[in-house]
């Protein structure tokens, strides 16, 4: 089968949209054909179906395009759903605690993580705008095991790699931050084999280059 068979996703490796977007491909075990980008070179082939040139990027074969994380999630996890993501999550307090994430959280992160350009405020003021998040889900695992329900679910693997960003701008103190359940549910999370794989690393894409394939397909050895 030829590259086009399958669904196309065009990311970049460090970013939390394209990471949550691998997640739940890699948890449903479908096989797409990986292109990552250089986000200061971006592809022509990419910015000719999605003009606001932003990954994660899915093409599917029928030649509809996908560029949104979240709609890309919600894409894969309805054709195959085998952890119970959608059910482990709450589906309104999942929206609403997702759409908290990418708004303000999102925007103290970038200050917080780039500080030096935003010099209005010291590091520590950033932080502390961005902690007002960590406590709500801080709180949420007090009382349950998944950040909407009792389990792993969408909301967590759409909202982990940015709290992942936010304790690597200064590890020491994200290991010693009040926050002991998100600290274990992070390090779980980070140390689990779908995480691994959803982390996986391929070289820039070139529009001459054979497909990376990802994904659980059962010719896959034959294809990479």
């Amino acid at each position: 089968m030829t590259e086009s068979s399958y669904p196309i996703l065009y990311s970049f490796r460090r970013c939390p949209y394209a990471m949550r977007a691998r997640l739940a491909i890699a948890a449903t075990g479908i096989c797409v054909v990986i292109r990552e980008i250089e986000l200061r070179a971006k592809p022509a082939e990419m910015l000719a179906i999605s003009a606001k040139g932003t990954v994660p990027v899915l093409l599917l074969p029928d030649g509809q395009v996908i560029d949104e994380s979240l709609d890309i999630m919600q894409w894969a996890l309805a054709q195959n759903d085998p952890l119970g993501w959608l059910p482990a999550s709450d589906k309104p307090d999942a929206e609403r605690l997702i759409a908290s994430n990418d708004g303000d959280f999102k925007y103290w992160l970038d200050r917080y993580k780039y500080a030096d350009r935003y010099p209005e405020h010291p590091v520590e003021y950033y932080r502390q705008q961005g902690e007002r998040f960590l406590v709500e889900l801080e709180q949420r695992l007090q009382r349950n095991a998944g950040f909407c329900g009792e389990g792993f679910g969408l909301a967590d693997a759409a909202i982990l790699p940015f709290i992942r960003q936010f304790a690597a701008v200064d590890a020491a103190w994200f290991a010693a931050s009040p926050y002991p359940a998100l600290r274990a549910a992070l390090q779980q999370f980070v140390e689990s084999e779908l995480f691994g794989k959803a982390m996986e690393k391929y070289p820039v894409w070139q529009a001459t280059d054979a497909a990376n394939f990802f994904g659980a397909h059962p010719d896959r050895s034959s294809l990479c």
